[in-house]
């Protein structure tokens, strides 16, 4: 887990379109740039070749286009129209149909009934093609809205979606809860930004603690979870505890960064 300071600081380059312009024309400029360590490519056949690789190893993946806090309905629609064409490409390669989106990225920001439109638009498609869709959780002021439109479209039928909760939130017990009563699929990270110790845990202690916790919940109560973390100490505590419970490996599974392990 990012440290306050770090998550600022990431924060904020996150958000520069002159770091972003620098990134893509030299750390993706040839085969061994730094930045494809950890991006797949900034076009769909460069992230279906990087997943065929992946695939080839026996490793599943998901796909996500970068980006979050469009300022504009154009910028919601542009967003929309790239998980569509990269939905028809993805099936189009045959590869596997796995997607992560933010809803930030889909409007959010801007008009709230566009982004639901947008995101429907999205499992719609997902769902004709066999495709599951994770809804990835953002900073906590978007946590509420991230919530109530992902039960409200999973009560109108669109079950091939799944959500991101966040152990650093003081509410995410709460949540676990909520969004476990559905039957959904949930992914458990710690959670990169930066909150204030009015709603999340400020020691990488505490936070651990909480994230080991959930996921026992979370491998004994939930269908299929996904356990996101690159710590190792957390990681083989969890496998203990799978062991000593006897519970199949093919009822969950660890997700990790691309290019972290």
């Amino acid at each position: 887990m990012l440290g306050a300071a770090s998550k600022a600081f990431f924060q904020t380059l996150s958000h520069s379109r002159t770091l972003k312009t620098l990134a893509s024309r030299y750390g993706m400029s040839g085969p061994r740039a730094f930045a494809r360590r950890f991006i797949a490519g900034e076009t769909v056949g460069d992230a279906i070749a990087a997943v065929r690789a992946i695939e080839a190893q026996g490793l599943h993946h998901t796909l996500d286009h970068l980006g979050e806090s469009v300022a504009s309905l154009a910028g919601a629609e542009s967003a929309t129209r790239d998980y569509l064409r990269l939905l028809e490409e993805v099936e189009r390669a045959g590869v596997e149909r796995n997607l992560s989106l933010k809803l930030t990225q889909l409007g959010l920001d801007v008009d709230r009934a566009i982004c639901v439109d947008n995101l429907r638009k999205i499992l719609s498609a997902a769902d004709r093609r066999g495709c599951f869709v994770r809804i990835d959780m953002e900073s906590s002021k978007y946590t509420d809205a991230t919530l109530d439109i992902f039960e409200t479209l999973w009560r109108h039928g669109s079950r091939n979606a799944g959500v991101v909760l966040q152990s650093s939130l003081y509410r995410t017990e709460a949540d676990f809860d909520r969004v476990n009563a559905l039957g959904a699929r949930i992914r458990l990270v710690k959670g990169a930004y930066r909150e204030s110790k009015a709603v999340a845990r400020q020691l990488k202690s505490d936070v651990d603690e909480a994230y080991v916790r959930l996921s026992k919940r979370l491998l004994t109560d939930s269908p299929y979870p996904a356990i996101a973390t690159h710590d190792e100490r957390i990681l083989a505590e969890i496998r203990r505890f799978a062991a000593d419970r006897r519970i199949p490996t093919d009822r969950y599974e660890f997700q990790m960064l691309y290019g972290i392990r």
